[in-house]
Formats: C-alpha cells, sequence, structure tokens
C-alpha cells in the first residue's frame, strides 16, 4: 500500500484525532493497548491511517 492511500500519522495528529493527552496514549502504548505503531529508523513513531480505524473499530465494538 502507498503512504497516499494509508498515511503515516504522527504522534500528534493522532493526538489531536483521537482527543486524548500525550501520556495516556504513551501509558496505553506501554501497554499495549493502543493502535499499532511503526517506529522508523530516526527514532520517530507513525501510525498507519489503517491501522488508527482499525484499533477504534475494535473500541466501538467492546462498548
Amino acid at each position: 500500500m502507498t503512504e497516499a492511500r494509508d498515511p503515516l500519522l504522527s504522534i500528534p495528529q493522532v493526538l489531536a484525532e483521537i482527543d486524548v493527552p500525550r501520556a495516556t496514549f504513551y501509558r496505553w502504548r506501554q501497554l499495549r493497548k493502543g493502535p499499532k505503531a511503526i517506529k522508523l529508523p530516526n527514532g520517530t513513531v507513525r501510525i498507519r491511517r489503517s491501522e488508527l480505524e482499525r484499533w477504534i473499530e475494535t473500541l466501538e465494538e467492546a462498548a
């Protein structure tokens, strides 16, 4: 899949979209309860748009 079809989102973009504090998001990552992420060679973390949407869908099912 190309990035245009499935863009890689930065942490600030994800935080703005799901409206949670940065500390909460990183706690979820530590507990492996957040969306799957990609760590790039330069150390930055990105999340695929499709993975964020899939993760949100699992939360809807659990609610």
